[in-house]
Parts: C-alpha cells; sequence; structure tokens
C-alpha cells in the first residue's frame, strides 16, 4: 500500500509499505478513506525527530471503511463507516473506566513512563503506524473505532471526531467556563476554531480569539468569534484586559503549544535538537528541554485572577521555566493533556450529526489533496501558506504534484 512515511526533518515521503494485516483477535483493517493532517503532525516534521525513524508512517486522524475485523471485535463488521481515535485504548481498565482513555493501563507504554499508545507518533508512544495511508491496522478495535452513518454526507461532517472536535470539547471543559463568562482562544488553528466555536455553543458570552494569520482570523469571524491581530497588537494581555472589564477573561485556552511565535532563544534550541541524530537529540530533549513558551505566559498574565488557565496545545519540554510566583499569586487553575477521545463522543457525535452543523465542522478543512500530494501539504500547512488551515489527505485521488486544491467546505 501507499503510505505517508517520515524520512528526517521536514522529509516526508509516500512510499509503498507493507500492507497491514491482523495480528491480535482486538484488531481491524480500515480502508482510509479521509486522513487529516494535524497542527502535532508539523511538531514530528519538525522538532521531534530525534523519535522517529526513517520508514515510520505518521497520522492519526483517519476515518473509512472496516475491510477486516479480529474474532474479538463485534461493535463493527466489515462494510461499517469508522471514525478512528488518535488515542488507543481498551475502554475496560481502570483509567478507560474512569474516562482517562489517554492513560489506558493496557497500552500504556511503560517503558517510556508515557501515556497510552497513539497512533503514527513517535517511540514515546508505542511507534504505531499511524493513518495517513491507504489502509490501518485498529488495535483494541473492540472498543476504539467509532460507528458513523453511511448517509452520503462528505467525511468531513464526521472526521474530526478523531481528535480535532473531542480535543477541542475537552479544552472547553478543562476551561471551566462560567454561563456567561469569557474565554480568550489563543491560536486558531483547527483546535483553536473548534474550541472558539464550542466555547460560543456552551454559552460563553465573549469568545476572543487571538492568531496573526489573516486567513484564520477571518474564519473565527464567520462563526461569530471576536478576534485579535497581534500583528495590530503591541501588548496582548493588556488588550484582553481592556475587553473583559479590566480583569482578565475567566478562561484562556492555549491552542498553540511548542512552536509559539515571540521565543527566539527557544526556537534556537528547539531547531539545534531537531537536527542531532537520535542518540544525541533525545537526551537533550529529556534533560534539557525547553519549549517556546509566549503564548503559555501570555495565557497565564491575561487570564483574571482565579481564572483558569487549559492547554491543549502540545508541550513537550523538560525543563520549561514557569512563572510559577505569578500563577501562586493569582490563583490560577490549570488543566491540560491529550484528549481522551471516547470520554466526549456522547456529547459531540450528536452535534456533528446535526444536519444544521452548530459546529461549523463544514467549515474548517481548506484543501482537499491526495494522498500522493501530503509532502507539499506539510511544507504548506507549516508555511501558513495558500489560506491553509486544514488540510485532509484523500488516498483515493491521483497526485496533482502541487501544493493546493479546491479550497472550501465539501
Amino acid at each position: 500500500m501507499r503510505a505517508l512515511t517520515w524520512q528526517g526533518r521536514q522529509d516526508v515521503r509516500v512510499e509503498d509499505v507493507p500492507d497491514p494485516r491482523i495480528l491480535e483477535p482486538t484488531d481491524a483493517i480500515v480502508r482510509i478513506t479521509s486522513t487529516a493532517v494535524c497542527g502535532s503532525d508539523l511538531h514530528l516534521y519538525g522538532v521531534l525527530g530525534a523519535y522517529l525513524e526513517p520508514g515510520d508512517v505518521l497520522g492519526h486522524e483517519p476515518m473509512g471503511i472496516v475491510e477486516e475485523v479480529g474474532s474479538e471485535v463485534q461493535h463493527i463488521k466489515p462494510g461499517d463507516r469508522v471514525v478512528v481515535p488518535f488515542n488507543i485504548a481498551c475502554g475496560t481498565c481502570w483509567m478507560c473506566r474512569r474516562g482517562l482513555q489517554t492513560q489506558c493501563e493496557t497500552t500504556q507504554v511503560r517503558s517510556r513512563s508515557k501515556g497510552a499508545e497513539l497512533f503514527g507518533y513517535t517511540s514515546l508512544y508505542g511507534q504505531v503506524p499511524g493513518g495517513q495511508a491507504e489502509y490501518l491496522r485498529v488495535p483494541q478495535a473492540q472498543y476504539g473505532p467509532i460507528r458513523v452513518p453511511d448517509d452520503g454526507e462528505p467525511d468531513e461532517r464526521y472526521l474530526y471526531l478523531s481528535d480535532v472536535v473531542p480535543t477541542a470539547w475537552q479544552a472547553v471543559e478543562y476551561a471551566d467556563v462560567p454561563p456567561g463568562g469569557s474565554v480568550v482562544v489563543l491560536g486558531l488553528g483547527p483546535i483553536g476554531q473548534l474550541s472558539a466555536r464550542i466555547a460560543r455553543h456552551r454559552g460563553a458570552a465573549r469568545v476572543i480569539g487571538v492568531d496573526r494569520v489573516g486567513e484564520r482570523l477571518e474564519m473565527a469571524r464567520r462563526h461569530g468569534i471576536d478576534t485579535l491581530d497581534l500583528r495590530e497588537v503591541d501588548d496582548l494581555p493588556a488588550a484582553v484586559r481592556e475587553l473583559t472589564d479590566g480583569r482578565g477573561p475567566d478562561a484562556v485556552i492555549d491552542a498553540v503549544g511548542m512552536e509559539a511565535h515571540g521565543s527566539p532563544v527557544s526556537e534556537t534550541l528547539q531547531k539545534g535538537a531537531s537536527v542531532l541524530p537520535g542518540v544525541v537529540g533525545r537526551p537533550l530533549i529529556e534533560r534539557a528541554g525547553i519549549d517556546r513558551l509566549a503564548a503559555l505566559r501570555s495565557a497565564i498574565t491575561a487570564v483574571r485572577r482565579g481564572g483558569t488557565v487549559s492547554l491543549s496545545g502540545v508541550y513537550g519540554g523538560a525543563v520549561d521555566p514557569l512563572p510559577l510566583m505569578e500563577m501562586f499569586d493569582k490563583q490560577l487553575t490549570v488543566r491540560m493533556g491529550q484528549a481522551n477521545v471516547r470520554r466526549w463522543i456522547d456529547d459531540t457525535l450528536p452535534l456533528v450529526s446535526d444536519p444544521d452543523d452548530p459546529l461549523g465542522v463544514l467549515d474548517l478543512r481548506t484543501h482537499r489533496l491526495p494522498l500522493e500530494d501530503a509532502p507539499g501539504a506539510y511544507a504548506m500547512f507549516q508555511r501558513k501558506e495558500d489560506g491553509c488551515i486544514k488540510v485532509v489527505l484523500d488516498p483515493t485521488l491521483p497526485a496533482t504534484g502541487t501544493r493546493s486544491a479546491t479550497q472550501g467546505a465539501a
């Protein structure tokens, strides 16, 4: 089959790899019809190469048609249309029963002191082949895959249940915005876009999205979000306080993560570690890794006293310096973590299935490209070219050899 493989820093290639097959009675094989590129994939593309090996198959936002199931998989069958959550969980262990599927004790990567296995996401999380491919082996398929209607609706109606929608839902849940309250969303990539829309849907009276990319700001405004353009703001916390009665918002959602703009020293250290061989780069990251913290520091400063900072953007630094005096003095609550996808499906599946599309899931994807064009799509997404906000790869489309395709909703 054809699959997107990591080969080195900013070097991904679509290659022939062996077809997946059933290895355990809890496995399934899914023929991929759509697979999205996530902002977290860009971390692998540019920063976290020390934990990848040439040939690793990337991707953790897939959906498709079930081709084959193991003997212990009962809730799905060949021919079903399914979305595959990015985290791999059993559904029955102590952690899963408490809605912490990202900490699943069956798939936990204990050798690296990490949580549950993830599709296509480095040796830290199990080195499980990902879903930017024609076919995907799904471990723990007796629990993980989510059956969705085969109703003729475009994949984009359901695809984001794999990651974006539940991640944004959890970000808002963790933000604990009071009814009629206010929230600032830092970063209007896919997670930030949905976080802002979900916050409005759940009753926030004031939602302010912050970014520096015009197309992202315009998309947010289409969905009733107030915006701040970082290109026009000298002091973000002051600008936010001015919009929130002088005290700051009830919550700030950081949807940016480790590659924030405005942290030049940390950026230099990150890039240096990313080009080193894994045997050298891994200890450097694990013992001296520092993230680009401009967004997180802005969140801590901007949020009101007694407020909440919710982190959905991925951080990976080992020795990140945080302003604990400020955090303690302001009596802040900070919540974070990978999304527990299955925990939020009962809340989110009815919303994405609603013909009125209350979360606007059909207005998120800007580019639908052939899988064969994935290398160009990664470069475009990283550089924020051509109005790129969300890329969906389609294994059934012939290669175009170009970076962009028809934009807009399906």
